[in-house]
């Protein structure tokens, strides 16, 4: 058997190898509701699998280890049961983070191993070492900002300061420098592999700080791309192919993730990367409040039979129903319609809540069919032919100044059409604005009307009115 043979026969590899399947089949099924449970339990079984394979190279002390699997497995666990779906958006952040801290962590590790042993550092570990350490310390902190923000443990708002980019350039320049040190063994390598980590953190941290809640969801995405990018160089310091291949798959679909939210959003890669965006700029509409002159506010009952009386009804769902808890009473009352003869249609966009998917998550939840569920370039052109849009706190993916007011801070985002329907019905809670804190002038249109209070009590409200009718 030669040397080619024998590498293929390798256990682990084979084990690696079928990681790297399963991840790649996970993926796929994840790209539609209907398979995206399945794709979840294979992308579980490769990585079971990975680590199991791991386990079996020389694990020096098996308490340790045994201690760390058991304190993950149970933070996963409780956390996956106790955390709301409301709260999805900064659990992920925060897992993300964990990532991005481990790779850091394991890169840190294997250069101090380098460090305090004779043998001498090779150009390729050193390399990646120092990136594998700083993209994880950079995901590791901005993950911590967006879980802050997201958590309302610190304002949404876009934090900026004088000179934002020239102290970010300064930063990177520090970083770049330092890693150069280290990979040249200028002594004390150490020192150099510090300053870089450190400073890799403290531009996370200021990465995130200047970006609103409206554009949480492409940070999310971006950062979650960063922390696979670091997995993957945490590979090849390690020699670990399931490392690269699944820092690889994280890192671009990552990627491609965020360039399809910033599309969604009307937002550059380069303006995410570099643009304090998320910025509040006043506009000639108003900023920060909504205009409320001609707002109309009906009850529950007004609704009720407003609804019972349409061919066609379009759900715009929004982080207002996620909030509410409202998906399982939208269901019964998309129910009720149906059975009155009304169509009842879901029109999902791609930002709408603060992670990408949120809504349609929520909504498989509560067991509403995948066919009823439609993206934004396909429902858009059935608004017109609507009898009423029923928008359930869904703010800024609704307003139609991001199409007539060029002064808008939110000017270009593709939205929903919901003012295009025959009549509109809006949910909220009161006045107030959403993520972008700008005036919504769909309130003041003469065919929408306000449900105000929260979510579930109305659509509660609304089904008993119709039960009635």
């Amino acid at each position: 058997m030669n040397a080619v043979d024998t590498a293929l026969a390798n256990p682990v590899d084979i084990a690696y190898l079928i990681t790297g399947i399963l991840f790649i089949l996970g993926l796929r099924y994840l790209s539609s509701p209907k398979t995206a449970v399945l794709g979840n339990r294979l992308s579980a079984v490769g990585m079971l699998i990975a680590v199991v394979a791991t386990l079996t190279q020389g694990i020096v002390n098996w308490i340790v280890v045994g201690a760390a699997l058991l304190v993950g497995a149970v933070v996963g666990i409780v956390s996956a049961q106790r955390v709301k779906m409301t709260a999805m958006p900064q659990m992920v952040a925060i897992f993300n983070g964990a990532g991005g801290g481990a790779a850091a962590l394991v890169a840190a590790g294997e250069l101090l191993k380098y460090v305090n042993s004779a043998t001498p550092i090779t150009y390729d570990v050193a390399f990646t070492s120092v990136l594998s350490a700083v993209i994880g310390a950079l995901s590791f902190a901005g993950s911590i900002i967006a879980f802050l923000k997201l958590q309302e443990l610190m304002t949404g708002r876009p934090i900026t300061y004088p000179a934002q980019q020239v102290v970010n350039a300064l930063i990177l320049l520090i970083i770049l420098v330092s890693w150069g040190l280290v990979v040249a063994g200028v002594e004390p390598v150490l020192q150099w592999f510090w300053i870089a980590l450190v400073a890799a953190l403290i531009l996370g941290v200021l990465f995130v700080l200047p970006i609103g809640g409206a554009d949480m969801p492409v940070v999310i995405s971006l950062l979650n791309s960063f922390t696979g990018l670091a997995a993957a160089s945490t590979g090849f310091v390690l020699g670990n192919n399931v490392l690269i291949i699944s820092g690889a798959l994280v890192g671009a679909s990552g990627t491609l993730l965020t360039v399809l939210m910033g599309k969604a959003m009307n937002r550059s890669i380069t303006n995410v990367l570099f643009g304090a965006f998320g910025a509040v700029k006043v506009s000639s509409a108003g900023a920060g409040a909504q205009g409320g002159q001609n707002v109309r506010s009906v009850s529950a009952d007004d609704v009720a039979a407003m609804l019972a009386y349409a061919n066609e009804v379009i759900v715009v769902p929004g982080y207002g129903m996620a909030v509410a808890q409202a998906q399982h009473s939208i269901r019964e009352l998309a129910d009720q319609l149906e059975k009155k003869g009304v169509e009842v249609k879901y029109a999902i966009h791609p930002v709408a809540g603060r992670m990408p998917g949120h809504m349609n998550v929520l909504l498989a939840e509560a067991n509403v069919p995948y066919t009823s569920l439609y993206d934004m370039d396909d429902i858009n052109p059935e608004f017109e032919r609507a009898d009423v849009a029923l928008v359930v706190g869904a703010n800024d993916v609704t307003n139609p100044a991001a199409r007539e007011d060029k002064n808008s801070p939110i000017y270009g985002m593709p939205i929903l059409n919901v003012d295009k329907a025959a009549n509109v019905v809006v949910l909220k809670r009161s006045m107030a604005s959403g993520f972008a804190g700008i005036a919504n002038p769909l309130y003041d249109d003469p065919k929408t009307v306000m449900l105000f209070g929260d979510a579930k009590k109305s659509i509660d409200g609304v089904i008993a009115g119709l039960k009635a009718l």
